[in-house]
């Protein structure tokens, strides 16, 4: 399947932003204090995490990526400036004295997670209402936009934005977060994982049942399409015309962490260079199956989504 050329794409990335470290290290012995692992750190990474995750992904792919987010005017803050400006993405970090940038802290033992911490807090009114008014003037340079919400605030005014975005004519596609769905109304495309899609409209017993349920939620929601992640039952579009199926790329599955990531920005990349949603739906499968065989928030290059066709 022909790969259209990603240089000339633009995508504008708007949401929670984090920071992902890591911690690796050896464990050989239990700690005498209590009953858990000692680890002996010997290596640390840091990497962009949540809509950061997603922007490093669709530059990863050879877009032209502009990044717009809130975070803490502190240390995490600026390594995440710092990160996404080694990946060649132009991002807008609005900061709040107020906030602290999200952390996640991952401690890996011979290669299994064994903790994680988090650090994190909302931003204030005032900083996203200044994001808001960003937003509104990149809107014209972008041809795709992808709203990643992780619940952590910097989605507030999510409606304003849809409402904005389509205004423009630009498509948009929303990775979603908790059970209010209403917020989303209008958008072009939701890319629920299977959990989160049972959140929101409850279990089926088969495929018929999802597919009626899907189509309620979609016409409730005045959507173009949804796209279900199922893991390793792949993934399912349904639109007007129907559903569309792509099972799971059949691989060792090493981490699925920020494979949801990976498929909203191939989804993004492939529909920027004018695939139809099918086609873009299949690349984002192959994506998704390269990065789950890779620790942590990961991306998939051009090369590796050109390997993987097979």
């Amino acid at each position: 399947m022909q790969i259209p050329d990603t240089a000339a794409i633009r995508i504008l990335v708007v949401g929670d932003v984090m920071l992902d470290r890591y911690w690796f290290g050896e464990v050989s012995r239990i700690s005498p204090e209590a009953p858990v692992p000692v680890v002996k750190v010997d290596r640390v990474e840091e990497r962009p995490g949540g809509a950061g995750n997603v922007a490093r992904n669709c530059a990863a792919l050879g877009a032209r990526v502009s990044l717009l987010s809130v975070v803490g005017a502190d240390e995490a803050g600026r390594s995440l400036a710092r990160l996404m400006g080694d990946a060649g993405i132009e991002c807008s970090l609005h900061e709040d004295a107020q906030l602290s940038t999200t952390v996640k802290l991952r401690v890996i033992g011979r290669q299994q997670q064994l903790l994680r911490i988090d650090f994190e807090n909302a931003p204030d009114h005032e900083v996203l209402q200044a994001k808001l008014a960003d937003f509104d003037s990149r809107l014209g340079n972008c041809d795709v936009v992808i709203l990643s919400d992780y619940g952590k605030g910097g989605l507030t005014h999510i409606r304003h934005m849809i409402d904005l975005a389509r205004a423009a004519g630009k498509p948009v596609l929303v990775d979603p977060k908790g059970d209010d769905y209403a917020r989303y109304a209008g958008a072009t495309l939701l890319t629920p994982n299977r959990s989160e899609m049972r959140q929101v409209v409850g279990r089926w017993q088969d495929d018929a049942e999802l597919a009626a349920k899907a189509a309620s939620l979609r016409d409730k929601l005045r959507l173009e399409a949804l796209l279900v992640t199922r893991s390793e039952e792949g993934m399912t579009l349904f639109s007007a015309t129907g559903a569309t199926h792509e099972p799971a790329v059949a691989r060792e599955v090493y981490d699925v962490s920020g494979a949801g990531d990976t498929v909203i920005a191939t989804l993004a990349v492939m529909l920027g260079g004018g695939m139809s949603l099918p086609r873009a739906m299949r690349q984002a499968n192959l994506a998704a199956g390269v990065v789950v065989g890779k620790l942590g928030a990961a991306t998939c290059s051009l090369d590796e989504l050109r390997a993987a066709q097979g």
